[in-house]
């Protein structure tokens, strides 16, 4: 079925199959997405196809600096036939919420989506409702122009799961890509899942086996992070700020185990953790001033970590 769920999606993207497993990845493991590049890489067309597939209800939120944390949530309403108040939730109530450009608007805004994400639920006129299940949101963020932007504190982006940095797509794909526009359009994915067969595939995850061993090996990346000098990586200290929080090893746990699943293995290997870390840890490792004046980002530093720290 994952295969199939893959198949589907290509049928609109050309390419970025790390973003199609991370959506995988975060939907059935009951994370949510960060998804940096440029525009026109596909990052709105690659939610948009996912909520076909599944069939789950589907909002999009264009953030701007005008946007108001009710603009989000809901809001409380003056009802004129009988004069009373009433309640009229807003575009967060859906399965899927594609927050378009979310740096682009202000801290309360980003903070009532971020209070959502964490609590699963919405509090309107002192009264709380809870947001539907499944709930994931993805988050787009342009980091070419940071003109008009507001760019999320480390505390915010720790409460998403993982973090893709997609790129443009190869020669060959974007030839690919402007033979398809222009002669008959990208095919329109098919529904493939109800919420029954989601969460039956869902139940599916819980089985993936996590060895204590690759557990063990999860905790040394993450602790390496933030005590490098303790693994032996000394030459790392300089360049790391600070490293991942304790939400790092749970969502790499998770993660790990959603791309052992989506490969079609019941079983944790190494290899699911190294590709796991970069989308868990690259937005909880803030690197120092040093690191940016050689030019070297998260992804270097992770790197830097699994080929120190022996595979079990």
């Amino acid at each position: 079925m994952i295969q199939q769920i893959k198949t589907q999606m290509q049928k609109s993207i050309i390419g970025h199959d790390n973003l199609i497993d991370a959506m995988l990845v975060a939907l059935f493991s009951g994370g949510h997405l960060y998804i940096e590049g440029p525009p026109g890489v596909a990052k709105t067309t690659a939610v948009k196809a996912l909520s076909s597939i599944l069939g789950f209800s589907f909002k999009r939120v264009q953030f701007t600096p005008d946007l108001l944390p009710s603009d989000i949530t809901g809001s409380e309403v003056l009802d004129l036939k009988d004069n009373s108040f009433i309640v009229r939730k807003g575009p967060i109530f859906a399965n899927i919420i594609l927050a378009d450009e979310i740096n682009r608007a202000g801290a309360k805004v980003q903070s009532a989506l971020l209070e959502a994400m964490a609590e699963r639920q919405v509090t309107i006129a002192q009264e709380s409702f809870k947001l539907p299940t499944p709930f994931m949101v993805l988050a787009t963020a342009n980091p070419l122009e940071q003109e008009g932007t507001f760019e999320l504190p480390e505390a915010s982006l720790d409460r998403f799961m993982m973090k893709i940095v997609l790129d443009y797509n190869s020669k060959n794909e974007e030839m690919q890509i402007a033979k398809i526009v222009n002669n008959r359009g990208f095919d329109k994915p098919k529904q493939l899942l109800d919420m029954d067969s989601f969460n039956k595939l869902k139940s599916e995850l819980q089985e993936v086996f996590v060895d204590e061993k690759i557990l063990e090996y999860m905790a040394d990346i993450v602790q390496a992070t933030r005590y490098p000098k303790k693994y032996n990586i000394d030459d790392l200290s300089e360049f790391i700020e600070h490293g991942a929080g304790t939400r790092g090893i749970i969502d790499l746990y998770a993660s790990s185990r959603a791309y052992a699943w989506i490969r079609g293995r019941d079983f944790v290997t190494p290899s699911d953790v190294a590709i796991a870390s970069f989308g868990v840890l690259a937005h909880r490792i803030k690197p120092s001033y040093k690191a940016i004046a050689k030019r070297l980002d998260s992804s270097d530093i992770i790197k830097a970590i699994i080929s120190k720290i022996p595979a079990p």
